[in-house]
């Protein structure tokens, strides 16, 4: 059974860490390229939004018995394919998972211009995502 309370709190952080996100990106782009905190702090900060989306889809697809993803990428097709998310906004946020994935494993350089040209012109689907997935919990 999908745990609602456990969807909210998951729900809540994500809105908190998306403030702590406009602070940060209050700064303008050479303030944050310059400052080695301000970066590390825009980089967890989209690491821990990132986390908590993850197992927000991971607990929905187990719990609704849902296919399983080939990783936590398609997660967000798979939640597509069951109308819990529109497919184009699926297809849109589902590469943040390889951003942060470059940001917490180093598997590259991460450019810094990339990073926040992306994180800028995207974090609004981290707002669209809490809405959407409200409208699943108060539908279930």
């Amino acid at each position: 059974m999908i745990d609602k309370k456990f969807i909210e709190a998951k729900l809540s952080h994500i809105q908190s860490y998306y403030n702590e996100l406009e602070h940060v990106l209050g700064y303008p782009d050479g303030d944050i390229r310059r400052d080695t905190l301000k970066l590390r702090a825009l980089e967890r900060i989209l690491q821990l939004i990132v986390d908590e989306i993850i197992d927000i889809n991971n607990h929905i697809i187990r719990y609704a018995h849902l296919n399983l993803p080939d990783s936590f990428q398609s997660s967000f097709l798979v939640l597509a394919e069951n109308k819990i998310l529109p497919d184009d906004f699926a297809k849109k946020i589902a590469p943040v998972v390889g951003l942060r994935n470059r940001i917490v494993h180093r598997y590259e350089k991460t450019d810094i211009e990339i990073l926040l040209r992306a994180v800028r012109e995207n974090k609004e689907d981290f707002r669209q995502y809490v809405r959407y997935i409200i409208q699943f919990i108060e539908a279930v």
